[in-house]
């Protein structure tokens, strides 16, 4: 009777170790960017800002500043003081886009457009 109960117990040790490892994933991460690929803000951020930031009620102007609508975008970055050419990393824009200054909504936290805007910034934050 004892070695059945072992033999069961085992058998069921074996099933949650077998479940808890097919539970396992790999990692997806985003693409890497090039640092040589020049980002240019009507190409590249303007999209980001269209897809995930000036919606209806986010920053379209009725909203919360800054303005992302495309014909505002650049100039409210700048005057609101969102980004920093010295240290890009600590620009406001990005640390708003990561998380690390309050929640933003799901879709603007996107690992690759994350990494565009700084890569943006990282190379003077033109109006290109």
């Amino acid at each position: 009777m004892k070695t059945k109960l072992l033999i069961r117990m085992l058998f069921i040790a074996g099933l949650g170790f077998a479940s808890f490892m097919a539970c396992t994933y790999d990692e997806v991460l985003p693409p890497s960017l090039d640092p040589g690929d020049e980002i240019s803000f009507s190409q590249d951020i303007l999209p980001i800002f269209d897809r995930s930031c000036n919606g209806a009620g986010c920053h379209n102007g009725s909203g919360p500043p800054p303005d992302l609508r495309p014909a505002n975008a650049y100039d409210a970055l700048w005057t609101g003081g969102y980004i920093l050419l010295e240290t890009p990393e600590q620009s406001d824009l990005y640390l708003w886009m990561t998380d690390v200054k309050g929640p933003m909504p799901p879709l603007a936290s996107n690992p690759t457009d994350n990494a565009t805007v700084l890569q943006w910034i990282t190379q003077g934050a033109e109006n290109n």
